[in-house]
């Protein structure tokens, strides 16, 4: 009858097929640590670059909202200054919006 249990080191047969599956469970665990270790270095790559252009947009949005109040100051002052200006604020609305028209049949005369 063999002896399965003996083998050249002293390790059954089935020791040894243990020990190899162990070690391919191992190998896969370590595999997929550092595919998840990657991974999260990536997240927090993208995350940082997406806070620095957030916050840079913020500073674009002040800068423009101050410009846009300091805008709406002086046509304001204008229009309360004299009726000449409500006249002249009233000519420059009606530019706008025929400039507004004829850039939109230009527009879409272009896209067709």
């Amino acid at each position: 009858m063999a002896d399965f249990r003996s083998n050249r080191n002293g390790m059954s047969r089935t020791e040894e097929m243990l020990d190899s599956e162990n070690q391919q469970r191992v190998d896969n665990l370590a595999n997929k640590v550092s595919r998840l270790k990657n991974l999260a270095l990536d997240i927090e790559d993208e995350a940082t670059d997406s806070n620095r252009y957030l916050d840079s947009m913020g500073g674009d949005f002040e800068s423009t909202q101050g410009l846009l109040g300091g805008t709406v100051h002086r046509l304001s002052h204008m229009v309360q200054a004299n009726r000449g200006n409500r006249k002249l604020m009233c000519y420059l609305v009606l530019g706008l919006v025929f400039l507004f028209f004829v850039t939109y049949y230009f527009i879409s005369k272009v896209t067709k």
